[in-house]
């Protein structure tokens, strides 16, 4: 009877380390994905009305302590803060005492499509729809 507990704490000990190692090693990817290089906005739209032009000349620079630059004509405007999540197919960004453009970034994006150049999010929070697509440069 002792075997048999022992024998389940053990494959419970496997499963639950294993499932870490696949999230850390999803998390890690993520970081990798969105650290390496700078994101232009090339499509958002806002309650179906097309605002991409509002992000022209931004570049974005995400690094691997969680932060995000918003650079505008070589230099930085403002600086923010992300998260990913893989297993939730998630991104958020957060741009303190901002305004339009940048603020439209702000909160929880759903992840619809993705590769290693581009991501495309939607977002419905207060009312608004809100969808973009990020290209690496």
């Amino acid at each position: 009877m002792k075997k048999k507990i022992l024998t389940a704490l053990l494959i419970a000990a496997i499963l639950t380390s294993c499932k870490k190692t696949i999230e850390k090693i999803q998390e890690n990817a993520v970081i990798k994905a969105m650290t390496d290089g700078q994101w232009v906005v090339t499509s958002f739209v806002k309650n179906g009305s097309v605002v991409t032009s509002d992000f022209s000349g931004y570049k974005f620079q995400f690094y691997s302590n969680y932060t995000v630059d918003a650079i505008k004509n070589a230099a930085v405007e403002k600086s923010g803060t992300w998260q990913g999540d893989a297993s939730a197919m998630t991104i958020t960004a957060n741009f303190s005492n901002i305004t339009e453009p940048l603020s439209l970034l702000n909160g929880v994006w759903h992840i619809d499509n993705n590769s290693w150049t581009y991501v495309v999010a939607s977002q419905n929070s207060g009312g608004e729809t809100k969808s973009l697509r990020l290209e690496k440069l």
